[in-house]
């Protein structure tokens, strides 16, 4: 396929080339001529990003477990890609078969934050895809959306075919299932829409019309269609199904979460007035103990990964929290599996939970009290007290914890400064727990970002603080906060103005994207790209006032999102709205009866909580992951009863996966041995890791067909023989196990390596006599630059044993490395000493033949 080799040609001209590859663990590649309908799920930001994404990753399963479908990813480009796509005029992809996102019949694309919107319009742009949904024909491919901010997708709402509000469980089978009929029985585009309306949950833009008044507010949204005057929130009544949770997508590449996500409950009925998320995934729906169980023993027999991440809005809420843990980290705890509980509400985080957390790793704890002052955490309804997060910071730091992670809020609703200069005293009476048992330095993170108004929410018609009023607050935090123990970071306050301007934002804005989009707006999610500037000018060519996005909203005004109902009747919100002002609480009602919010029927929709359980009532034994695999090979036993037995695994690592970096093979290796069932000995400390050591680290991008690791086993190997093949089954393309041979465990310190370069043309006659002129000199000093760091001079003559050119096109190296010392690579053989172009350098291919070892190494003078 001509994409997948220009794809191929680019990566040694981006950074994190890794992001681009594909081969991930249980990635679908499935026959494309047999599938009736082609789904390309995108997430439109980066891989890292969109890797880390639990609810891609579930419909990328369910799909591709229906006989007629086939789905596949694609991920917004870093700048560096775009530009070369855009040079190159090669389009977008998906990374499992390389297709264009032309060749899909539906494109379904991630809603998850505001601030992904101009990614929105450089995915469609690299695909060859009109923006707008009127210019697009039957041609193209249907532009689903769908995702947190579907609930108000008004400012991209006329880039889309169709949206699908709440969960995509059921309504995204229902959805590919009459996208195959409609091409079966050819429908046009109008039909297939008028179809695709009568599902519960599917928003068709093109069928509603807003009107608006002189002044820009809006007069009326208009039903096109039947007189469907709004459109509910899809709800999946019950999380029982897992099957498709138990295959998870493994990364070769570093992601910003890299570990097991599970599920364990969906929804949050707390009540805090400001989240969105505690509105639009209501009901709560918890999956019983024995499900989780279930899904965590079989997604990490699956994955290798070494970290369980227990996942819902508020992981400690989960009603069988402290026994399902327990089990958790005694069924995995002698696999050195971590448990980590990334949402934690503060009183939830007993001393048992972290009794039970620290038995692998100590994993990290954000405690969000989001307001600093009793008085304003009443406002938002938050339920808890100063003496509950300062209990949790006593008994962290008590259990050995040393740092404390905080999280708040500024601008929210009744605000004032005394509110602010309680975080300040929070923050120290924080610290002075830390303090009190003098073991130690204990540190306090303090995050602070600005409240954006979302929709859906009792606090959707309030104003947000200007940019200037954050900054403010802000310089009065880090004024007051001592310079030593508590570090204190903020959210950028004109990322989050842009936040709120699309956050509560109306079709208007689709054209401020655009226009944005066309003067240099991307990944503004990333300080290191964002600029406001663009969006103000654009803003101004458009006609637009930005400020006015962020205005307070009359109660009776009609909202962009008024026709896309959460399930939550708008007199609750305005009544939750009202007892905020009088710092009235609203109870949960998991626990406390139904608070008539208007969502649950009772008989479909209804909360499901596992009510709270002993251990006995949960009891259930699992298989340790050393016993998962096919063959076992070893069994599990601890190092203080086990012995050492070294084994030398040699293996070749070619094409692409050449591009991983050296972190990103030893994380790839570390889960194919879990996968394939085979134990290591485990460092000890804060963080144990495996013991095995690796070769030599390759450059990015080079291919070798002579590397090693040596692995510490406390058992021997039954069949080093078999030991190969079971490797093998659990490594991507590209990296292939040779031998696996008993080993005295010694790692070679001073090393000859050969390499061959095969240059994309012929070498000149200028070329070949710089070589022979390097190779007659005695000193051959280059300049190194660092990021960040200063340039340094380094002779890499004493490193080069031998240039031979062996082909018209073909040259062979033999270069020295000393454990410990830098080393020389190949690539700058061709720029520093035959003066080779940077391109030309680049696409040569670079192949480590073999090494050995030397005992009189002239780099260890």
């Amino acid at each position: 396929m001509h994409a997948k080799i220009e794809r191929n040609k680019l990566l040694p001209f981006v950074t994190k080339p890794g992001r681009y590859l594909g081969h991930e663990h249980n990635a679908i590649v499935k026959d494309w001529e047999q599938a009736l309908v082609r789904c390309a799920l995108i997430f439109p930001d980066l891989y890292e990003i969109g890797m880390s994404h639990q609810g891609l990753q579930i419909l990328y399963h369910i799909l591709n477990s229906q006989d007629q479908v086939l789905a596949e990813r694609s991920y917004c480009p870093d700048r560096d890609m775009e530009r070369l796509l855009q040079e190159r005029q090669s389009p977008l992809t998906s990374l499992e078969s390389d297709h264009a996102l032309t060749d899909f019949d539906i494109l379904g694309i991630t809603l998850p934050y505001e601030l992904c919107y101009s990614n929105i319009v450089t995915i469609l742009n690299l695909a060859g895809i009109p923006l707008w949904a009127k210019d697009r024909d039957e041609s193209f491919p249907l532009i689903l959306g769908g995702g947190s901010c579907s609930m108000n997708p008004e400012p991209v709402a006329d880039f889309f075919d169709a949206i699908l509000l709440g969960d995509g469980e059921e309504a995204l089978v229902e959805i590919t299932t009459m996208v195959g009929q409609a091409k079966k029985n050819k429908l046009s585009r109008k039909e297939l829409l008028s179809q695709l309306a009568t599902i519960q949950g599917v928003y068709i833009p093109s069928f509603f019309q807003p009107l608006y008044t002189d002044q820009g507010a809006i007069a009326e949204i208009q039903a096109l269609q039947n007189n469907n005057t709004h459109v509910r929130r899809r709800i999946v009544a019950d999380l029982s199904q897992t099957e498709h949770l138990k295959r998870p997508l493994v990364p070769n590449a570093k992601i910003v979460h890299d570990r097991l996500g599970v599920e364990i409950a969906r929804g949050c009925t707390r009540g805090c007035r400001f989240c969105q998320a505690g509105i639009i995934y209501r009901p709560v729906r918890e999956r019983s103990p024995e499900q989780i169980l279930d899904i965590a023993r079989c997604g990490l027999g699956d994955s290798g990964f070494d970290e369980l991440a227990l996942l819902s809005l508020s992981t400690g809420d989960y009603s069988c929290i402290e026994p399902l843990l327990k089990q958790l980290m005694d069924n995995f705890a002698s696999d050195y599996v971590s448990v980590s509980m990334p949402s934690m509400r503060v009183g939830t985080l007993t001393q048992s939970v972290m009794d039970q957390i620290k038995r692998v790793r100590k994993t990290g704890f954000t405690l969000a009290p989001e307001a600093g002052s009793e008085r304003l955490r009443r406002v938002i309804n938050k339920g808890i007290t100063e003496e509950d997060l300062l209990t949790t910071c006593r008994d962290a730091f008590a259990l050995g914890w040393k740092l404390m992670k905080f999280y708040f809020m500024i601008g929210l609703p009744t605000e004032t400064m005394d509110d602010i200069d309680a975080i300040v005293e929070l923050a120290m009476k924080a610290k002075k727990e830390g303090d009190k048992d003098g073991r130690g330095r204990r540190q306090i993170n303090v995050s602070v970002g600005t409240f954006v108004p979302k929709p859906h929410t009792p606090f959707q018609w309030g104003q947000q603080i200007s940019i200037d009023e954050s900054r403010e607050k802000i310089r009065r935090i880090k004024a007051a906060l001592p310079r030593t123990g508590i570090n204190l970071k903020w959210h950028d306050p004109e990322q989050s103005f842009l936040e709120g301007v699309f956050s509560r934002g109306d079709r208007r804005l689709a054209k401020l994207l655009e226009a944005a989009w066309k003067d240099g707006a991307r990944l503004d999610g990333w300080s290191d790209h964002f600029n406001l500037n663009i969006w103000r000018v654009a803003a101004e060519d458009c006609g637009l006032s930005l400020d006015t996005f962020l205005r307070h909203r009359d109660p009776n005004e009609i909202l962009p999102w008024q026709h896309l109902h959460s399930g939550i009747e708008t007199a609750f919100l305005q009544d939750e709205m009202a007892k905020a002002l009088t710092e009235a609480y609203t109870p949960d009602c998991r626990y406390h009866g139904c608070q008539q919010c208007g969502l649950c029927d009772f008989k479909v929709i209804r909360p499901i909580v596992h009510g709270r359980k002993t251990e006995d009532d949960n009891e259930k034994t699992l298989v340790p992951l050393a016993e998962l695999a096919s063959t076992p090979t070893t069994q599990t036993t601890t190092a203080t009863e086990a012995g050492h037995f070294k084994y030398n695994v040699t293996y070749s690592r070619t094409g692409d996966i050449c591009f991983l970096g050296h972190l990103e093979l030893l994380q790839l290796v570390f889960r194919a041995l879990r996968r394939a069932g085979i134990t290591t000995h485990f460092s000890q400390g804060f963080n144990p890791s495996p013991k095995i050591s690796f070769g030599l680290a390759l450059p990015v991008g080079t291919e070798s067909l002579a590397e090693y690791f040596i692995m510490d086993l406390p058992m021997p190997l039954k069949s080093p023989e078999d030991t190969v093949t079971l490797l093998n089954r659990q490594l991507p393309p590209g990296v292939t196990v040779q031998s696996v041979a008993l080993h005295s465990g010694k790692v070679p310190q001073n090393l000859q390596s050969s390499f061959t370069i095969t240059c994309q043309r012929p070498l000149s006659s200028e070329e070949l006599s710089r070589i022979d002129e390097f190779l007659g000199r005695e000193q051959f000093p280059i300049t190194r630059k660092r990021k960040g760091k200063d340039n340094t001079a380094f002779d890499i003559r004493p490193l080069v044993a031998a240039i031979i050119p062996e082909r018209a096109d073909t040259l062979r190296l033999e270069l020295l490395y000393a454990s410990g010392l830098p080393g020389v690579k190949p690539i700058e053989i061709l720029t520093h000493v035959l003066q080779m172009d940077a391109e030309t350098a680049a696409t040569s291919r670079v192949l480590k033949t073999a090494w050995h070892t030397v005992t009189d190494n002239k780099k260890s003078t």
